[in-house]
This record gives structure tokens, C-alpha cells and sequence, in this order.
């Protein structure tokens, strides 16, 4: 009797009690928080997995900006974490979205500010927050509202700002007293602090000169270890590209946005731009111009000590007679040839054309591998580029192509866009990430 029973228990014994820690530990990385703490009542070894670091190193808290049920279980439910396993966390980021009213924003701060206190009581590992597109210039935030969240997140920066190796603070459209304090909390009772990776992109308000601020350059100095900065072109002056002169060993990226509404006229020597490029030998420079579009405008940002790697131009439908792309094409763009590694081109070009301006461009950038466009183009550019790179004359690994057309109807377009793909279809299928399309631009 006992053997049989010896015989029957294995089989009769689950396979989840036999599973591995780091499978079981993979089955609740993939589970909710209110599933989570139902399986944890299932056994002693359950309970414990519940309680592994590994599953509360990564937290995304997302409140919603409209009133609701859904709001109310996202405050209870951040609260909840922040106090039960703190501890463990690594990686934040913070959503906020879209925020209906005051009195929401008021709970949102609220929260916030119990939050940030509580996990800086109970956490010493944070090493990366991100807090996006809060919008505090927006009415919705009152002045003794958006006061109280910037000394609580000062607050928790002053505490953790010696872990913390990343800060995404993009679209938080602060004056350059509030952003300055903000950031100058990092480096609290120190000369430098330790942030690695920076995004400040739409970090100041709209139409604010931020590079004509000592106080900005002032704090930017405390910025000793910087691998990647993201930020605004009204943030670019002589001064900043010194200060990251001076610990610039360390630099490999950074992002630039340059908006229409930002003031983009400071004048910035080249040679601040070659001295940061011979200390920072791995850096490289992303631009992403939004309506800036005109030649002249482009061309004095644009110098050519800069090592670009990557620009993106777009217009949001812009269209201007008088304005031409060509010059940009032919004259701009060729100076980085040696490289530009991504373009990426959205512009309304219906009263030029610009088909040969373009493939000529590509062909020149030898280490271009990432190409794409929305404009008025001749079907047959798209032949052009697959044919060039047939022939080893472009190493394209992504083209992205949106025609425009003055028409409703695009058959015609889609007829030859098929045969063009029928003919390179093994180049196609092989070498590119591959997108072509006709719309009707009406």
C-alpha cells in the first residue's frame, strides 16, 4: 500500500509547486497588483515570491485627469505600493493626464507630495524618475497649487538626488527661477551631483530666452557626468557648450529641439561647437526643428563644427511660396555628409519639386542608414533610392516614404508603387525596413 501511494502522490502533486523561483518569479512579473496579492495567498512559497525585489524595481504610476472611480483606486493603489514596497524601487515614472481641473491637479499634488515624502523615508536605491508633460503653466495649475508640488519634488530631490542617475522632466513648462531650483536640488549641499542622463526638453516655458540667464548656465555647471542631455535650442549658448567643455570625456549625446515659438536667434560661435566636439570625441547631435524651415534661420544654427548625426525637419503643413527647400538640400544638409546617420523630412513642397535634390543627398551621406519623408514626390523617387541602393551607392536600413498628392484617387500611385516593390522585392525583403504609401493631400 505504501508503494502505490508513493506512485500516486508525484501525480497528484501540481506542477506549480514544483516550479522553479525564477519562472514563478517571471509568472508574477506579468501580473496586476490586485493579482498579485490574491496569489500570494495560495501558499508560503507564493507569499514569499510576492516580497522578491526583482518585481518592484520598475514602477509606472499613471493618474488619470478626469474625474472618476478609476482615479480614486490609482491615488489608493500608489499609496498602497509606495508603502509596502518602496523599498525596493529602482525606476519611476509618474503620468499625469491631462488634467480636467484644479481641483484635480490639487489632489494630484496632494498625493504626490505624500507619495515623494513617504518613498524618500523608505527608499535609498531610486536611480531613474520620470515626470512628463505636466504642463505647469496651464491654467489648470493655480499658483499655490503648482508652489506646493515644486518644493515637494525639490524636496525629494535634495534627499535622493546622491542615487539618482536619470531625470525626465520633459514638458514641465516651468519659469527659469522654478526650473532652476528644481534642478539645483539635485546638487544640494554638493558642487556636482551624479544624473548621467538629463532630459529637459520643454522643461521652460514657450518664449522664454533661457540662454541668456546666468542663473540657468549657473546651475548647469553642477553637471559633471552627463552620458546624454536632451533640451531646448533657447537653452544653447557659449557658456553652456563651455561648462560641458569641462567634463565633457563622458558625453555621447545630445538631443536638441528647436521650436518656431522658441526664441532661436542667439548667436553661437562655431568654435565653442569644435572645442566641445575635440573634448567630447564620441559626442553626437541631434536636432529636431519644428516650422523652422527657412534657410537663413536653419543655416545659423546648423554650423559646420557640429558632429550631427541626426535631424529632423518639420513643418506641420506649413506652406509658404516664397520658401524654398532647395537651398537646405543643396548647400545646408551636404555639409554633414560625412555624419548624418537619420533624416527624417515632413514639409510641403507642392510648388517645387525636389525628387533629384533629395536622392542626391542621400547618395552623398555614406553613413545614412535611416530615411523618411512625407512630401509631394514623383512615384518614381522610390524606384530611384531602391536602385541606388542595388547599386552600393546608399546603405539604407529603414525608408519610410509618404507621397503626397494633389489628388482624392491614388490608384495610378499605388499601381506603380506595387510593381516598383515586385521588382526589388528581394532587396526589399532583405536589407530595408520598408514603408511606401501615396496619400491624397486635399
Amino acid at each position: 500500500m505504501d508503494e502505490e501511494s508513493e506512485l500516486i502522490q508525484p501525480q497528484d502533486q501540481s506542477c506549480w509547486a514544483t516550479l522553479p523561483d525564477v519562472c514563478l518569479c517571471r509568472v508574477f512579473w506579468w501580473l496586476g497588483d490586485r493579482d498579485r496579492s490574491r496569489a500570494a495567498l495560495v501558499c508560503r512559497k507564493w507569499n514569499q515570491m510576492m516580497y522578491s525585489a526583482d518585481l518592484w524595481r520598475y514602477r509606472t504610476i499613471t493618474f488619470s485627469g478626469r474625474p472618476s472611480r478609476v482615479h480614486a483606486s490609482e491615488v489608493e493603489s500608489a499609496l498602497w505600493y509606495v508603502k509596502k514596497f518602496g523599498r525596493y524601487l529602482e525606476h519611476l515614472e509618474v503620468k499625469f493626464l491631462n488634467p480636467y481641473n484644479a481641483v484635480l491637479t490639487k489632489k494630484f499634488q496632494v498625493t504626490m507630495r505624500g507619495f515623494l515624502s513617504c518613498l524618500s523615508k523608505s527608499n535609498n536605491r531610486l536611480k531613474s524618475l520620470s515626470i512628463q508633460h505636466l504642463e505647469l503653466d496651464r491654467l489648470v495649475w493655480r499658483n499655490s497649487i503648482r508652489s506646493s508640488f515644486i518644493r515637494s519634488l525639490s524636496f525629494f530631490l535634495k534627499k535622493m538626488g546622491k542615487h539618482l542617475d536619470y531625470l525626465n522632466l520633459k514638458g514641465a513648462r516651468l519659469t527659469v527661477e522654478q526650473g532652476c531650483h528644481i534642478l539645483d536640488s539635485l546638487s544640494h549641499l554638493r558642487n556636482e551631483n551624479v544624473i548621467s542622463e538629463l532630459n529637459i526638453e520643454d522643461y521652460f516655458s514657450h518664449h522664454l530666452a533661457v540662454y541668456s540667464s546666468p542663473q540657468f548656465k549657473k546651475t548647469m555647471s553642477a553637471f559633471h557626468k552627463l552620458v546624454s542631455l536632451n533640451l531646448n535650442y533657447n537653452c544653447i549658448s557659449d557658456e553652456l557648450l563651455e561648462n560641458l567643455c569641462e567634463n565633457a570625456s563622458t558625453l555621447w549625446t545630445i538631443n536638441i529641439k528647436c521650436h518656431i515659438h522658441d526664441p532661436h536667434g542667439q548667436v553661437i560661435w562655431g568654435m565653442s561647437w569644435a572645442k566641445l566636439a575635440r573634448q567630447a570625441t564620441n559626442l553626437k547631435v541631434n536636432f529636431y526643428f519644428e516650422r523652422i524651415m527657412k534657410y537663413e534661420r536653419l543655416a545659423r544654427i546648423l554650423l559646420q563644427e557640429i558632429p550631427v548625426r541626426s535631424i529632423s525637419l518639420r513643418s506641420c503643413y506649413f506652406s509658404d511660396p516664397d520658401w524654398s527647400m532647395r537651398p537646405t538640400l543643396t548647400d545646408l544638409l551636404p555639409t554633414f555628409r560625412h555624419t548624418l546617420q537619420k533624416l527624417t523630412f515632413e514639409f510641403n513642397n507642392n510648388h517645387e519639386s525636389l525628387d533629384e535634390e533629395l536622392h542626391l543627398l542621400i547618395i552623398s551621406c555614406r553613413k545614412l542608414f535611416y530615411f523618411k519623408i512625407w512630401a509631394f514626390l514623383d512615384v518614381r523617387f522610390v524606384e530611384q533610392i531602391l536602385k541606388s541602393q542595388k547599386e552600393r551607392q546608399c546603405a539604407l536600413r529603414t525608408l519610410k516614404v509618404r507621397i503626397y498628392t494633389n489628388r482624392y484617387e491614388t490608384n495610378e500611385e499605388d499601381r506603380t508603387l506595387r510593381e516598383i516593390y515586385r521588382k526589388y522585392r528581394k532587396l526589399i525583403d532583405s536589407e530595408l525596413n520598408y514603408f511606401v504609401i501615396a496619400y491624397p493631400m486635399m
